[in-house]
C-alpha cells in the first residue's frame, strides 16, 4: 500500500555516493563503489528503508497497511499479517523462528533486544546431552537425573522428551557452526556439572556438560542468529511487545507492539504466537539476570486471563560475585573449583558427601548460606564464601574458563592464578512460568480439563513452564531446554497451521493496550518508576530469598500487594514517543510486578520445602499434599490474585523410558 504505511523495503537504484578524501583513495573509492553497485542489485537481504521501520529486517516485502481507529489517541497504528509471530530473539525465540522458516512458514520475530544482545549470550557453563564422548552415557540416566533435580515435581513426559533429543540437538548445533570446544579425540568437550551421574545415581559423576569454553551461550546465540539470516524471516528489532490479542473464543491471534524508535504501535496477526521473552529475574535486588529480564511474557499471559505456574520456585544461583551479583558458572567446579569458608574447610563435604562441590544448585546455595548464617562466612562482615581456583592449572584456566577469569578481575579485583573469587546465592532462574504441554502449547485449567490448550499460542524457554525444571533446574539443562522446545514450537505449529487461514483482528483489538500505554506516558504521579521498582526488589531479596519462613512470607505477600497497587502513583517526565526509555522502563516494571507478587503468593500457600523453595517452619518435601503445580491467575481489573493447582504429569511418554517413583533427595 501505499502512504504512511507503505513498509515495504526499498533498495537504492543507485550505489550511495562515495566522498571523496584524498586523490591515493580513488582506487579504493572506485572498488567501494563497485561492491555497493553489486549489493544493492543482487543483495537477498536488508534493513528496510521506511522511516517507520528502520530496524525491520527481512528478505520479503511487507504486507503491511496503517489501519483506522477512531480512539487511537494520535498513534500511528500498523497491522501486520503472518503465518507466525515469534517474541523474543534469544535461543528459544531464534530455533523457533529457524523451524518455522525451515517449515516454509511466513515468520516474524519480535524483539525488545537486537537478536546478539538476548540473555542467552550470558550463559556459560554448557548444554547437557548423553553424547558420551567421556564415559559411556545414557539419555535415561540424564532424564533420570533432571528428575530427581527437579525434587520430583517435573512432568516426566516433557523430561523423556528433552533429554531424548539433547544429543540431536547439540549436533544439529555443532552443525550450525557452534564453535565448541573439543576433547584429545576432536570430540565435543563434555566437562562435569551439578547434579549429573552415571546409572541412574549409581555410578558417579557424569561429564555430560558439552561446553564452548565458558561462553557457550554466546556461540549458541550468534550461531542461531547466523542460521536464522539463511532463512525467509523478518525480524522487528527494537520492538517491544506489549499485549496479547485473544479473540471472544480465547485463542490467540497475534501480539500488539510498540516501536521503540518511533513509537508507532504494530497489530501482528498470525495462526500462531510463540512466547519466548526469557524469565524476570530483575524482580529480585541481586540478580545475574540482565536488566531486560522482565518478565515480558508472563505478564501478557497474566493480562490475557491465562495463569502462571510454579513461580514459587526461584533458583539462586551458589556463585554469583559478592556485591556484583555477575554469575561465575558452576563450570569453575565442574573443572576442578572448590567452595571454602573462613577456616578454609572444603564445607560441601559435609552437606553432600558425594556430590560435594557439584550437588545440585539449591543444595549448594542452601549449604553457603547455613556456613554464613552459623558464623563460618568470609570478609570483614563475614557474609560470604571464597570460590578457589588458584590450585588449578593456569593453562586449563586460559583454555576452559578464559572469560571468569576476565569477570573476577573486572567485578572482584582478583586473579584467580592467585587469590579465591568472593561468591554469594544470587537471584538466577526462574523454574516457572507459563504453564505449556511438551509440545510447547500453552494450556490453563478449566472446570472440564486440567490441561486445557490454548489454541494459537505456544511458549519457550525460562518464560515457559513444561515443566522439565519442576522445583530446581540443573545446571547446563536450560540451554538445551531453549533449542529442544524452541524447535518443538516450531513443529507443533508447523503440523497444526497447515491449510488454516491467518485470523481477523476482533473489533478494536490493542485499543485497551493503547490506553494503557497512553495513560503511563502521560502518568505525573509522585513516584518515579526506579523508586518502585527498588522497592520491589528489596521486599523480594528480604522476604523469598533461599531460606523462607511463614512470618517472611506473610510479611511479602502484604508488602508486595501494597507495592503493586502503588504503581497507579508512577509518574513519567519524558511524554515523548522516540527512544523514550523512561516508558519503556514503567511498562517493565508493570510485567514485574505481578510475576513478583505471584512469586510471593504462591511460595506462602505451598507449605511445605521442595527443590529451591526451602521453608524453616516446614523443612520437609510433602508429596502426599503438595506434588501438584501451582498456578497463579491475577485479576485484571482488580489485581487479586488466585491461586489454583494442577497434577504433575508423572508418567513418561512412552515405553522407552520406565517412571521414576519419588525418593529422598540426597547427593
Amino acid at each position: 500500500t501505499s502512504g504512511p504505511g507503505d513498509l515495504s523495503p526499498r533498495l537504492p537504484s543507485s550505489p550511495l555516493p562515495l566522498q571523496r578524501r584524498a586523490p591515493r583513495s580513488e582506487l579504493f573509492a572506485s572498488m567501494l563503489t563497485r561492491a555497493a553497485r553489486v549489493l544493492a542489485q543482487t543483495s537477498r537481504r536488508s534493513f528496510h528503508s521506511s522511516r517507520r521501520v528502520s530496524a525491520v529486517l527481512g528478505t520479503k516485502p511487507l504486507s503491511s497497511t496503517e489501519a483506522s481507529s477512531g480512539s487511537s489517541r494520535s498513534y500511528t497504528v500498523i497491522d501486520h499479517a503472518f503465518d507466525t509471530i515469534v517474541v523474543g530473539a534469544g535461543g528459544a525465540g531464534l530455533r523457533a523462528t529457524i523451524g518455522c522458516a525451515e517449515h516454509g512458514l511466513n515468520v516474524a520475530c519480535i524483539t525488545k533486544l537486537f537478536p546478539t544482545r538476548s540473555h542467552t549470550v550470558a550463559a556459560q557453563g554448557g548444554i547437557n546431552a548423553a553424547l558420551g564422548n567421556r564415559t559411556e552415557d545414557d539419555w535415561r540416566w540424564h532424564a533420570y537425573d533432571t528428575i530427581k533435580g527437579s525434587d520430583w515435581l517435573g512432568d516426566q513426559d516433557a523430561i523423556q522428551y528433552m533429554c531424548r533429543e539433547a544429543p540431536k540437538a547439540v549436533i544439529e548445533l555443532e552443525n550450525y557452526g557452534l564453535p565448541f570446544s573439543r576433547n584429545e579425540e576432536g570430540k565435543i568437550y563434555q566437562r562435569a556439572f551439578g547434579g549429573q551421574s552415571l546409572e541412574f545415581g549409581k555410578g558417579g559423576q557424569a561429564y555430560r556438560c558439552a561446553a564452548a569454553a565458558d561462553r557457550t551461550g554466546h556461540a549458541m546465540l550468534h550461531t542461531l542468529f547466523g542460521q536464522a539470516l539463511k532463512h525467509d524471516v523478518t525480524f522487528f528489532i527494537e520492538y517491544f511487545a506489549l499485549d496479547l490479542i485473544m479473540n471472544e473464543a480465547n485463542e490467540c491471534v497475534g501480539v500488539v507492539a510498540m516501536c521503540m524508535e518511533d513509537g508507532t504501535i504494530h497489530r501482528f496477526r498470525a495462526k500462531d504466537t510463540i512466547l519466548a521473552t526469557g524469565g524476570y529475574g530483575k524482580v529480585y535486588f541481586s540478580a545475574t539476570s540482565a536488566h531486560t529480564c522482565t518478565g515480558d511474557g508472563n505478564a501478557m499471559a497474566l493480562r490475557a486471563g491465562l495463569p502462571v505456574q510454579d513461580h514459587e520456585f526461584v533458583q539462586f544461583h551458589p556463585t554469583g560475585i559478592y556485591g556484583a551479583g555477575c554469575l561465575i558458572t558452576e563450570g569453575a567446579r565442574g573443572e576442578g573449583g572448590l567452595l571454602r569458608n573462613s577456616e578454609g574447610e572444603n564445607f560441601m563435604a559435609r552437606y553432600a558427601p558425594t556430590a560435594k562441590d557439584l550437588a545440585s544448585r539449591d543444595v549448594v546455595s542452601r549449604s553457603m548460606t547455613m556456613e554464613i548464617r552459623e558464623g563460618r562466612g568470609v570478609g570483614p562482615d563475614g557474609d560470604h564464601i571464597h570460590l578457589h581456583l588458584d590450585h588449578l592449572e593456569p593453562e586449563t584456566l586460559q583454555e576452559r574458563l578464559p572469560g571468569i577469569s576476565e569477570t573476577a578481575a573486572i567485578f572482584a579485583g582478583v586473579d584467580v592464578t592467585k587469590e579465591p573469587i568472593p561468591v554469594i546465592p544470587t537471584c538466577h532462574y526462574n523454574m516457572g512460568g507459563v504453564p505449556t504441554l511438551h509440545t510447547g502449547e500453552v494450556i490453563t485449567k478449566t472446570d472440564t480439563s486440567e490441561d486445557h490448550v490454548i489454541q494459537g499460542l505456544l511458549a519457550a524457554g525460562e518464560v515457559a513452564s513444561a515443566s522439565v525444571h519442576g522445583a530446581n533446574r540443573l545446571g547446563a539443562n536450560s540451554l538445551l531446554d531453549i533449542v529442544v522446545f524452541g524447535r518443538a514450537c516450531a513443529n507443533t505449529v508447523a503440523k497444526k497451521s497447515k491449510g488454516k487461514p491467518i485470523p481477523d483482528l476482533p473489533a478494536n483489538a490493542g485499543e485497551k493496550t493503547l490506553a494503557n500505554l497512553d495513560r503511563i506516558r502521560h502518568a505525573s504521579g509522585p513516584v518515579p518508576t526506579a523508586e518502585l521498582r527498588l522497592k520491589m526488589q528489596k521486599i523480594m531479596q528480604s522476604n523469598a530469598s533461599v531460606f523462607r519462613t511463614g512470618e517472611s512470607l506473610e510479611e511479602g505477600v502484604e508488602k508486595m500487594t501494597a507495592c503493586m497497587k502503588e504503581f497507579k502513583d508512577v509518574g513519567i517526565k519524558d511524554r515523548g514517543l522516540v527512544w523514550n526509555t523512561d516508558l519503556i522502563e514503567t511498562l517493565e516494571l508493570q510485567n514485574l510486578l505481578p510475576n513478583a507478587v505471584t512469586t510471593m503468593v504462591s511460595a506462602c500457600e505451598r507449605k511445605e520445602s521442595r527443590g529451591a523453595h526451602a521453608r524453616e517452619d516446614f523443612t520437609e518435601r510433602n508429596d502426599e499434599e503438595w506434588m501438584k503445580h501451582t498456578l497463579a491467575f491475577v485479576d485484571p481489573d482488580t489485581q487479586d490474585i488466585r491461586i489454583d493447582y494442577r497434577a504433575v504429569h508423572d508418567q513418561p511418554l512412552d515405553k522407552e523410558m520406565h517412571h521414576v517413583p519419588p525418593a529422598k533427595r540426597v547427593y
